[in-house]
């Protein structure tokens, strides 16, 4: 995942159940505002970009840069244009929660946008195992850093005291965790990527000894599935593009100028990604690359060839700052969403509580119960590493379940809602539209199955074990909101709810119905009204 106080959102922060909306292309303060295609690409760029993973790469050597390149084309691009026509289509409050059910109905909406936010909590025990490992490089010797680094107890310590502490801290509201993730973003992610960069081309000037795999080739060796099972978390690097396809109404022309921002932002995306992830292959030996501890690693080394090893504690304590930023504000970002569409009768009223400050604390709780049960995967594995790549992997199938449900839906949209004014359309037509989704469907789907087959650089414990864990977690989570969505009831719905009606509910039709609008029509507010008061969120 990358700047995850953006991906927070996933669609759901704009879930707004007021009808009183600011679309995306009005500024709150009623003046047009409007993005341009190198904004809209480094928006894109800080949405995406993070360290985090690089060094889950850093072993394949240049095989890294197949898997990114790989990645970019079948994943990001394709993912990225039918966001983009969705987000435009449809920009009313809901996202992810709004698109899938103008497809398939709320049932299947539900679905999709608790997966989205189920995501997001598993990442939590996997991001503060990152940070857990960053603060051990903070002070003491290289030594007992890596002794500590590997120590579970330590771990699960530290993971589960920052995250109460970072939850009660969210329920004094956003204002305070909004800040510390603005500079997080900056001063954990952007200015330790430049300078991990930086300094491996430093170290390759001062002709220092190279570890990088030079043998292994631009091609990976498909016929082992053990050995690039890790490439398939390389998906979840490029994850958060239906954040800011909701603001491709905002551009000038986005039919010619969002696809030129997609491929200005992959370009750069991909150079850090590879570059970063080469430097840490350059400094640290195949043999001896740790998911989570490389990284810090590489830092030390690249900073003591230049006779400065200390730096490397500094960088220590950038990245473990960058880590309180993101997750300090994606506790409550995420849940604001389910919280919106579960008062318009998804959630059972005692779910639906919120504090002075308008923070919907019930669900946190329940989201901290939830990373505190998964973080004691812990005890369960035989390293912090091998926690940390199962809980990598299950966050991973989960968000590519998702993934395929927008592709679905996407095709489905383009059947039942031929005539909807489009602000983005995916270019070349119907040739087009099957182009992205059968490559970007086939591309989540290997990358899902292959989440499932214990990597080979990893001691995992018993594959049976490994495998029994994502399949049964991955199951709850796909049955628990089913769960919900069969036992609601009308007493759930909030009389303060006012979530607009989907184009399906105001026509009087089924989501799988041809709609009969002629093109470029817009509802009445009175038939939108009508809908509204017939609807009662049991769809």
């Amino acid at each position: 995942m990358s700047t995850e106080k953006n991906k927070s959102a996933c669609g759901q922060t704009s879930a707004s159940g007021s009808m009183k909306e600011i679309t995306p292309h009005t500024h709150p303060s009623g003046g047009v505002r409007q993005i341009s295609m190198m904004a809209m690409a480094i928006m894109i760029v800080t949405t995406i970009v993070s360290m985090r993973g690089l060094a889950s790469q850093a072993e394949f050597g240049f095989t890294s840069i197949f898997y990114y390149v790989f990645a970019a084309l079948v994943f990001l691009v394709p993912y990225a244009l039918v966001c983009a026509e969705l987000a435009s289509t449809y920009t009313r409050s809901g996202g992810v929660f709004r698109w899938i059910s103008e497809a398939f109905g709320t049932r299947m909406g539900w679905l999709g946008m608790y997966l989205d936010w189920q995501m997001v909590v598993i990442w939590f025990p996997a991001v503060l195992m990152f940070g857990a490992v960053s603060l051990a490089y903070v002070f003491w010797p290289d030594a007992f850093d890596a002794r500590l680094a590997g120590n579970r107890i330590y771990t699960l310590l530290i993971v589960l005291s920052v995250y109460w502490v970072c939850t009660f801290n969210t329920f004094r509201g956003m204002r305070y965790a909004n800040k510390l993730s603005t500079l997080g973003g900056l001063f954990g992610t952007i200015i330790p990527a430049a300078v991990l960069i930086v300094m491996g081309v430093v170290y390759l000037l001062l002709g220092k000894t190279v570890y990088l795999p030079l043998d292994k080739p631009f091609w990976p060796d498909f016929s082992n599935f053990g050995t690039i099972v890790l490439a398939a978390s390389i998906f979840l690097f490029f994850a958060g593009m239906e954040i800011q396809a909701v603001q491709v109404p905002a551009m000038k022309n986005p039919s010619r100028d969002f696809p030129k921002s997609v491929l200005v932002a992959a370009v750069i995306i991909l150079v850090i990604f590879i570059l970063g992830t080469l430097a840490i292959g350059v400094v640290i030996p195949e043999s001896k690359i740790n998911l989570l501890q490389s990284l810090l690693v590489a830092y030390n080394d690249l900073w003591a060839s230049i006779g400065v090893p200390w730096l490397g504690n500094v960088m220590a304590v950038l990245i473990t700052f960058g880590v309180l930023g993101q997750v300090s504000v994606v506790i409550a970002g995420p849940s604001s969403g389910i919280l919106a569409v579960g008062k318009a009768g998804y959630l059972p009223r005692s779910l639906q509580h919120t504090n002075r400050n308008g923070i919907q604390t019930t669900i946190l709780y329940v989201q901290a119960v939830i990373v505190t049960l998964l973080s004691l995967v812990l005890v369960l594995l035989p390293s912090v590493e091998s926690a940390y790549q199962i809980l990598s992997q299950m966050s991973t199938i989960i968000y590519l379940i998702m993934v395929v449900m927008i592709y679905c839906a996407f095709v489905r949209l383009r059947h039942t809602a031929p005539n909807k004014a489009r602000g983005f359309k995916v270019p070349g037509g119907r040739f087009g539209m099957w182009l992205v989704t059968i490559v970007g469907v086939a591309g989540a789907v290997v990358a899902g199955v292959l989440s499932f087959v214990p990597p080979s650089q990893i001691k995992t414990g018993s594959p049976a074990i490994y495998v029994g864990v994502l399949i049964i977690g991955v199951a709850l989570f796909i049955a628990l909101p089913l769960i919900v969505y069969g036992r609601r009831k009308k007493s759930w719905r909030d009389a303060g709810s006012t979530f607009y009606p989907f184009d399906w509910q105001i026509e009087g039709r089924s989501p799988g119905q041809v709609s009969r609008w002629p093109a470029g029509y817009q509802p009445t507010d009175a038939e939108v009204k009508a809908a509204a008061e017939k609807s009662d969120s049991v769809s």
